[in-house]
């Protein structure tokens, strides 16, 4: 029998990519459900302020664990920090543009003269150019407002401007509430690489592998469990996790919606829940060079590995812990 009490080597601290959100579910309902304490891990979950502080605080080592855009996490790599993928449950690019529904933008090729909103610094930026170039136009054709994430929002609701460049997932379930909206993916037009995953470095890897894999495992587990039907459990436990958030429950279940359209690419169909393929991450390679955001690129197997999931404790997870 697996004792519930953790000892200092069992313990994971882990920083989550963002304020509370849909994404989170697994890992909130596999702590409210006492998944990850029958595998003696205590595990500290912590919000986090975006992917890229995420990466940062997790490689210079202030966490165990980072959940966040595995394409940061691989730009950072590329830079030297010494991080690794170890589980990829978001496998294509969340990122894309939100358009009204009034506005006629159906394509790229709709925007010639259209007012759109980003954030300069974030991961959209650097393929501004290679997306409006894919409707025929240039930036000069498009009118781009720069301003900061936080009143990203607010612009787009009030109707200031036609659409806004932003995480789909996490932020049309939100427009949504104020101005009808559809999304327009950068990963339809070519500019695929991962989303939200989990990630370790190198030397936390090497000391505490049982550990990562069972965490790793119960999530992937966790989020197979949800989207097979849990949907409304998994944002309640949010909800339940983070009270003070004032979350709402719609929201949350639509973003989970959302993010089951993501989950899987040609290469992982049919796979376990957090296995990764070379195939994505040659693509999402080139597509961060493409993008002038790594210089050069090692093989896909530097980036991430699939030796921490456990294919068996996913299964038992997703069929509820049994």
């Amino acid at each position: 029998m697996i004792s519930t009490f953790a000892n200092a080597a069992e313990t994971l601290r882990v920083r989550l990519d963002w304020t509370p959100w849909g994404d989170q579910a697994p890992f909130h309902l596999a702590m409210k459900k006492g998944w990850f304490a029958k595998q003696g891990l205590d595990v500290q979950l912590e919000d986090g302020n975006g992917s890229v502080s995420t990466v940062q605080i997790v490689g210079n080592g202030d966490y165990d664990l980072g959940h966040a855009s595995l394409a940061t996490m691989a730009i950072a790599r590329a830079k030297g920090l010494p991080v690794k993928a170890v589980a990829d449950f978001i496998r294509q690019n969340d990122i894309g543009l939100m358009v009204g529904k009034d506005t006629g933008i159906n394509t790229p090729k709709d925007l010639r003269g259209k007012k759109l909103t980003f954030t300069a610094g974030s991961l959209e930026t650097p393929f501004l150019d290679r997306f409006i170039a894919a409707g025929g136009l240039t930036r000069s054709e498009v009118e781009l407002t720069n301003v900061d994430a936080a009143n990203k929002g607010s612009l787009y609701m009030s109707g200031r401007v036609d659409g806004a460049f932003s995480s789909a997932p996490f932020m049309q379930p939100i427009f949504d509430r104020q101005r009808p909206t559809k999304t327009i993916r950068f990963s339809d037009y070519g500019l695929e690489f991962p989303s939200f995953g989990l990630f370790a470095t190198e030397a936390t890897i090497a000391a505490k592998g049982d550990q990562i894999r069972k965490f790793a495992s119960v999530v992937a587990g966790a989020w197979q469990y949800i989207l097979d039907g849990h949907e409304a459990e998994g944002a309640q436990a949010i909800i339940d996790a983070r009270p003070q958030a004032k979350l709402n429950a719609d929201v949350l279940r639509e973003q989970i919606e959302i993010l089951r359209g993501l989950v899987s690419t040609p290469a992982t169909a049919g796979k376990p829940m957090g296995i990764m393929a070379d195939a994505d991450w040659a693509k999402a390679l080139d597509t961060l060079q493409q993008g002038k955001l790594i210089d050069h690129a090692d093989a896909p197997g530097a980036y991430y590995t699939n030796n921490f999931i456990d294919v068996a404790l996913v299964k038992e997870i997703a069929n509820g812990g049994e």
